[in-house]
């Protein structure tokens, strides 16, 4: 890349096919989780869960408005606030994103590796706490 041209975008760079495996290895690890699977209104499913996840995290990220054709916009805060998020949700839901993120980001190619893994990272730690509405 040169000086010049412009930085592609975390969508451009892994694709579609990305985000989604990103999206099944977390949900993998949520459908185990004692303390966050009582948040999800469809119990065991998380097959809506896992599409909303990752037609959002596509479209985020630089990819097709699946999302917002399909849902409107985001309003993530407010689509999250009749589920009661503390520090325990959080610090599981993080666990769980870590933990997937680390599992997708090996198939990368070196040079974008850590680009792709601090930007998923420092995004999913500020919208885990931006969701957190309990002491």
């Amino acid at each position: 890349m040169t000086e010049t041209s412009p930085e592609k975008s975390l969508y451009e760079i892994v694709g579609s096919e990305f985000f989604i495996r990103l999206v099944d290895v977390f949900y993998d690890g949520v459908e185990t989780d004692q303390v966050l699977m009582v948040l999800y209104p469809d119990g065991a499913s998380t097959i809506d869960a896992r599409h909303r996840l990752a037609t959002f995290f596509i479209q985020y990220w630089g990819g097709p408005t699946d999302y917002m054709n399909e849902r409107g916009h985001p309003r993530l805060r407010m689509r999250h606030n009749e589920f009661i998020i503390g520090e325990a949700e959080r610090d599981r839901w993080l666990v769980h994103m870590a933990i997937a993120i680390e599992h997708v980001v090996q198939d990368l190619d070196v040079q974008y590796k850590e680009r792709v893994t601090s930007s998923l990272a420092q995004y999913v730690v500020n919208a885990a706490e931006a969701m957190r509405n309990k002491n």
